[in-house]
């Protein structure tokens, strides 16, 4: 991945922490993951960092049409996106289809 090439972090939206809880309720995918997740969170010299969902990125969500992006969850992840002025990393239609900019 180009971001660990190149000595970059991405950053992790908090909501993005509990959409991992919620998968591993479902059984989507293991419980180890949001441990491990939370392991690498927590390392300084991980790719991850955690972008805090703060009042200022909540305001940045407002920049996200609702049109274009209708889950709430979803504009989060934009919002935050959005607020840090980076592309967002996702497969979901809606935030590709967006004016965001997006990777994958």
């Amino acid at each position: 991945m180009e971001a660990a090439n190149t000595g970059h972090k991405i950053a992790l939206s908090s909501i993005s922490l509990v959409e991992v809880v919620y998968l591993v309720d479902k059984g989507r995918i293991p419980a180890s993951a949001y441990k491990e997740l939370v392991r690498a969170l927590a390392d300084p010299e991980h790719l991850f960092i955690e972008a805090v969902l703060s009042a200022p990125v909540v305001e940045s969500i407002r920049q996200v049409s609702r049109a274009e992006v209708p889950d709430m969850p979803d504009r989060i992840i934009a919002g935050t996106a959005a607020y840090l002025a980076l592309p967002v990393i996702s497969r979901d239609r809606h935030i590709r289809t967006s004016s965001l900019k997006t990777i994958w």
